[in-house]
Parts: C-alpha cells; sequence; structure tokens
C-alpha cells in the first residue's frame, strides 16, 4: 500500500537529522537509522558493492510535495519508492509494494532520503594537506598576494610527490559527501610546472568509474608574472577543459594585457574560462567590466566565462549591480562563489533574480590557504540559507540549488522535478526527512551513486 509521510514543523524540529558526525566524512553512517522505515532494512546485511549493472533499490525516500497552511508551505510529502536502476540510469520509479521482476537482485535503502548529487564547481585537488599529518597554515596577518606567492613556491615541491595520493583522499573525501562531479583547479607554473596537473590526471584516472571532473589549467602565481603562456598552452594540449586566470591588476600589473592573453589561450584552444577574481577595489569592477565587453564583441566566448569569487560584486551599488548583472547574464556569464563571510557578502540572491548562473565550490579543503574544509556541499547550502536569511520551508528546499547544478527534487510548484525515468543514478542517500531537513541540518550521507554505481557507503542487501 503506498503511503505517504507528512512533516509536520514539530516532525522537523524533532527529526533525527543533525550535524555531520566524522563517521559519516569518512563514509561511515550507512548502519544509521533514517527513521522508522529502515528498522528492517537495519537487520539486513550491508553491502558496499552492487556488481549488477540491472537492479532494483527499495525504500528510497522520494519528495511528493508540499504541504501548506493557507499561503505558507509549512511541510513536504514524502513517500517510500523503488527505483529500478539498468545501466547507469533510472529506468522506472514504482511505488511501494509494486510488483517486482523476481530474478533482478534489490537492495534497500532502508527509507533514507535521496538526494541530488552534489557538484563541487571550485576545489583545488592538486595541492591539499588533507591525507597527511595536521598541519595549519601560517599566518596571514599583513601578507600580500605575492607574499602568499612566494610561500607556495617553497611549498609546491614538498606537496608534489604525494600530491596524486593525497588528490585521492580528496577524491574519497568529496564521495562520502554525496558530491560525484567536480571541477578542480591545478597550479600551472615554474615551480611545478606540468606535474600537478600530471599528478591529478592520473589520480582522476584511476578514479574515473567514480568520480567526474573537469580541471581549470590555473597560473596561480600570475599569467604574464611567472610567464607561463608557453606552459598553459602545453596544459590545453594535454587536456585540459579550462582556462585560467588570477587578479590581473594586483598579481600581473596590467589588467588589459593579461585578461587579453588569457582570453586569447581560450580562443586559440577552443576552450571556457575561469577566472581567480579576488580584487575588491576599482581595479576588481573594471576587470569584470572588461571582461564582460570581451564576450560581448567576441561570439565564440558566449556562455564561456565564469568567474570564480568576483568579490568586487559584493561592493557595488545595487544600480550598478543589476545593470552589469543583467548584462553577464544576457553573455552566460556564471559566478562560481564559495560563500564568503565575514566582512564581504556576496549578493548571490540579487545576481540570480537578474539570471546570472551561480554555482559553488569549496575551494581549499586542509592547505596552506584554509584549514576550515570540509568538502561537504550541502554545508555550503546550509551556509547560503543562514547568510541570506532563509529560515522556512521552501526557502530550504530552494537553498540547495547552488550545490547540485539547480536540480531539486520539487520545482517551485511542488510537483517532482527529479528523479524521473530516464535520469541518469546520480544521487546521495541522506538521514533526513526532507530536502529542507538535509539543508538546516547538513543531515548525515549514507552512501553516494554515479552512474548507477554504489561509489561510496553502504545499503541492505534485500
Amino acid at each position: 500500500m503506498h503511503t505517504e509521510h507528512r512533516h509536520s514543523r514539530r516532525a522537523f524540529l524533532c527529526g533525527t537529522g543533525g550535524l555531520m558526525t566524522a563517521s559519516a566524512v569518512m563514509g561511515m553512517g550507512a548502519a544509521s537509522a533514517a527513521g522508522a522505515a529502515a528498522g528492517a532494512a537495519e537487520e539486513l546485511a550491508l553491502t558496499g558493492e552492487i556488481a549488477e549493472t540491472h537492479y532494483y533499490l527499495t525504500e528510497v525516500r522520494l519528495e511528493n510535495g508540499f504541504e501548506r497552511e493557507g499561503e505558507y508551505i509549512t511541510a513536504t510529502r514524502t513517500a517510500l519508492h523503488t527505483l529500478e536502476i539498468r545501466d547507469g540510469s533510472i529506468q522506472a520509479i514504482l511505488e511501494e509494494g509494486a510488483a517486482l521482476t523476481p530474478d533482478v537482485p534489490r537492495y534497500s535503502a532502508g527509507g533514507k532520503l535521496a538526494l541530488p548529487a552534489f557538484r563541487d564547481m571550485h576545489i583545488h585537488l592538486d595541492k591539499t594537506f588533507y591525507g597527511g599529518p595536521w598541519q595549519a597554515p601560517l599566518p596571514r596577518q599583513g601578507k600580500t598576494i605575492m607574499d602568499m606567492i612566494a610561500r607556495e613556491e617553497i611549498l609546491l615541491p614538498k606537496l608534489l610527490p604525494t600530491s596524486q595520493q593525497r588528490a585521492e583522499a580528496l577524491i574519497d573525501l568529496l564521495l562520502s559527501q554525496g558530491t560525484t562531479v567536480a571541477r578542480s583547479h591545478c597550479n600551472i607554473d615554474p615551480v611545478s610546472g606540468l606535474k600537478s596537473l600530471e599528478h591529478l590526471q592520473l589520480a582522476l584516472e584511476k578514479h574515473r568509474d567514480r568520480f567526474e571532473c573537469e580541471i581549470v589549467a590555473f597560473p596561480q602565481h600570475g599569467l604574464l608574472h611567472s610567464k607561463v603562456d608557453g606552459l598553459m598552452r602545453e596544459a590545453m594540449a594535454m587536456g585540459v577543459q579550462f582556462v585560467g586566470g588570477l587578479d590581473p591588476t594586483n598579481v600581473d600589473g596590467a589588467m588589459e594585457q593579461s585578461l587579453d592573453a588569457m582570453f586569447q589561450i581560450a580562443l586559440d584552444h577552443d576552450k571556457a574560462v575561469d577566472i581567480h577574481l579576488h580584487e575588491t577595489g576599482p581595479s576588481g569592477t573594471a576587470a569584470i567590466n572588461y571582461m564582460v565587453e570581451t564576450v560581448e564583441r567576441t561570439p565564440q566566448l558566449k556562455g564561456r566565462l565564469n568567474l570564480s569569487h568576483a568579490f568586487a560584486l559584493g561592493t557595488l551599488p545595487e544600480a550598478e549591480l543589476d545593470a552589469l548583472a543583467e548584462r553577464m547574464a544576457e553573455q552566460g556569464v556564471t559566478v562560481i562563489s564559495t560563500v564568503p563571510i565575514g566582512a564581504l557578502t556576496m549578493p548571490l540572491p540579487r545576481l540570480r533574480e537578474k539570471g546570472v548562473a551561480l554555482m559553488t565550490g569549496t575551494d581549499s579543503v586542509i592547505d596552506h590557504w584554509s584549514p576550515f574544509g570540509t568538502g561537504d556541499m550541502l554545508e555550503k547550502a546550509n551556509l547560503c540559507a543562514q547568510l541570506y536569511g532563509v529560515r522556512d520551508e521552501f526557502g530550504l528546499t530552494r537553498a540547495m540549488a547552488i550545490a547540485t547544478g539547480d536540480v531539486l527534487p520539487l520545482d517551485d510548484a511542488g510537483d517532482r522535478a527529479w528523479p524521473k525515468p530516464g535520469d541518469a543514478a546520480e544521487f546521495a542517500l541522506a538521514e533526513a526527512s526532507c530536502s529542507a531537513e538535509a539543508v538546516a541540518r547538513r543531515s548525515a550521507r549514507s552512501a553516494t551513486f554515479h552512474k548507477g554505481r554504489l561509489v561510496y557507503g553502504g545499503v541492505a542487501q534485500a
């Protein structure tokens, strides 16, 4: 019998979801309960591997609609379903109790909630302390970006011998949190040459059946300052998807020349651009305007410019921001923000209102820039909700969009938008009653699926 579960505000507040535990970070949360429906599954043996390409995943909690009280959305309806997964896709979504083909293997999600797989679209897999002994960054007070570059020139030779192994450890961390797609910036600099890229590509090749990752060739020490135009072009020939850049005024000292060089590499090699732009003063605004103008007069670049950080947008008066955002939306410019907290708050809701595509990422995960990275994209959705004052059920469900590439279980009207038959079988199982709870409580994830494969965690073998 098909039974829908309605979650009141009282039930939401009393839910079992909590802050992500250390065991969940390491992918050890599969044995935890996800509500009463998980009880039977806990009696079954857990497996961390699904060998079959055609199988059923039963007792999957999916969102079915919103509950309303007057003008307000107060709760999310869910029900248990069976997913028929075949050759990497969801072939069918069946109601609980539907007849199943006897000879097709069955596994149970134990009542856990399915969430769209997460996408970490700004991370540095190539240079991390993760996977090694604890090491905090050196103090940065009074240090400029050039000082940090000088530090990195000393550090990189120490990281290179183990950079592949550490990248692989970081991939496992991301998978444990439900992230199966990423975009990694990779240093192209005179110190490491192309070695960081070679090591990263080896790590990604080893995990290609579990994890997808685009690579940005990133001139961390300045495209002009470090004279790496030739190395950047060699990186393009090695299969890198994006041309990177860095603060053209503060690092390269020649805004137009630096940006022109970056765009020329992209045009010559038919690549997209993803530039780090930290500059907050007038030079940052000038750089954004110059890049948008370049795209406006160069049709080949439309839809291919990504602004990572773009902190200058957070300094603009509303009228100036709106006019620039409209131009950015028209040219398909994407802003990738790590959702900074502190003195600067990025105008992400306003950018979205104006049609600018938004993405986020975890950036530095325990490295010489920051010790605070968790690799958790649900944390970024949670941070967005807190930072921009989202507390209600509907708003919390929408907050998850920045972490999933705008894939949400329910559309604004409350109709199921994901998953649907034919969708790729890419999702995480979370110990939550609904996506609003998952965002608010950063609920533990117990399993991650990528193209139909169980790539992290475990499920019950029925």
